[in-house]
């Protein structure tokens, strides 16, 4: 049976500052320092990498849409289908689009780009992006009229109002031989993602338009893109509604590699930053060795005088979990400020046209938060078991009669 009085009353007295031996106090306040410090670094860390993730995936979400139906047939994709999925899910919201390759030139300028013809109506419900061009910098277009994305809009010096000269992948026969479709639209603006791909190739125009430069039947789309609040779960009920030769295919299916390596990313700065702590946890184990050896001849006398060698083990147990557990909490309270401090103030300022956002986006996960905790703790924890083990294989008649 364990005395906790007894314990806690040497653990005290051991953590006290030891005037004739201040280096094993200094060796425990490094320890301390680097457990803290560990942390708080793996907190920020984390967040900054979550707030990344997030920024990406909420760009990603917009511009590849929550949902897109496609057709696994020619023309299986129709007017008929988009109102049958329309009664069937009204708490879902349903934009048909056509999409085709073109080459945009103005002057000596050109750019490949991907039309998307849509429903300007039932497209601005669904693409925020689109929505805050046509508020700020872009009207709605009229016929034959596009929206570019800014990286084109800029790289091709294009002003609002201005024809641009669109180049078809559809050849027309001409004479004898075979030209490339080619017609003018009028530029009505441009539209700012934040991804500079999709900023550079991205071209929204009436579907109407399109359709009749493609000669596209009247009825029929190249797809539908479809907003679900919850899309993982959507999909399932949309897979079984639609005929076999439709299919349809969620954001994160088509991004799986690009957040597959987010995730790896992630993992390895965690172990890499964890090692901080592992390398901080080493100090506890010199520190309490340090004690151990300096304190033989007083733990030899407690086991003379009848300490059991469990209460030994307990006492610098103990000493190591306090020292690693103050560091874990006071290294989470600075994570924590960490986080407040640059997401209160501009301390970092961050390039717009490159990450979509001047302030440093944060946001810390609870899982993640937890698994810091744990795995300092763990660390703590082990790293106090050898000295405390050492501790109790201390033979009392050698070390009495040596001292």
């Amino acid at each position: 049976m364990i005395d906790k009085k007894f314990v806690l009353f040497v653990v005290k007295r051991y953590l006290r500052f030891d005037k004739e031996q201040p280096f094993i106090f200094l060796s425990a306040l490094l320890a301390f320092l680097g457990i803290s410090v560990g942390v708080a670094v793996l907190i920020v860390a984390m967040a900054i990498m979550n707030g990344f993730d997030k920024e990406f995936e909420r760009k990603l979400f917009v511009m590849n849409y929550p949902l897109t139906i496609y057709p696994k047939l020619r023309d299986s994709v129709d007017e008929n289908l988009l109102n049958r999925l329309s009664k069937r899910f009204e708490d879902l919201k349903f934009s048909p689009y056509i999409s085709a390759q073109a080459i945009v030139k103005n002057g000596d300028l050109m750019e490949g780009a991907m039309l998307f013809g849509v429903d300007f109506e039932k497209e601005l419900q669904i693409n925020s992006v689109l929505a805050q061009a046509v508020g700020q910098s872009a009207e709605i277009p009229q016929k034959y009229g596009a929206i570019v994305g800014k990286e084109m809009y800029d790289r091709l010096y294009l002003q609002k109002g201005e024809k641009a000269t669109f180049i078809f992948t559809k050849l027309d026969p001409a004479g004898l031989g075979m030209s490339p479709l080619i017609k003018r639209f009028t530029i009505e603006g441009f539209f700012r993602s934040g991804l500079q791909a999709y900023d550079r190739t991205y071209v929204y125009v009436p579907i109407d338009s399109l359709r009749k430069v493609l000669n596209i039947p009247q009825g029929v789309f190249g797809g539908i893109h479809v907003y679900s609040d919850s899309p993982k779960e959507a999909i399932e009920d949309i897979r079984d509604f639609l005929p076999p030769e439709v299919g349809v295919v969620g954001w994160w299916q088509q991004n799986g590699n690009f957040f597959a390596a987010l995730q790896m990313e992630k993992r390895a700065l965690f172990i890499v930053l964890m090692l901080i702590i592992l390398i901080a946890s080493l100090n506890i184990v010199s520190s309490l060795l340090m004690t151990v050896m300096n304190r033989r001849k007083e733990i030899a006398l407690l086991l003379a005088l009848g300490a059991s060698k469990k209460e030994i083990g307990t006492i610098f147990f103990y000493l190591g979990s306090i020292i690693g557990g103050f560091g874990i909490v006071t290294g989470a309270l600075g994570g924590l400020l960490g986080i407040w401090v640059l997401g209160s103030f501009d301390i970092i300022e961050l390039p717009a046209d490159v990450y979509g956002t001047s302030r440093l986006p944060l946001e810390l996960s609870l899982y993640d938060f937890a698994s810091i905790l744990v795995g300092a703790a763990l660390i703590s924890l082990i790293s106090s078991y050898y000295p405390a083990r050492k501790a109790t294989e201390t033979q009392v008649i050698e070390v009495l009669r040596n001292e």
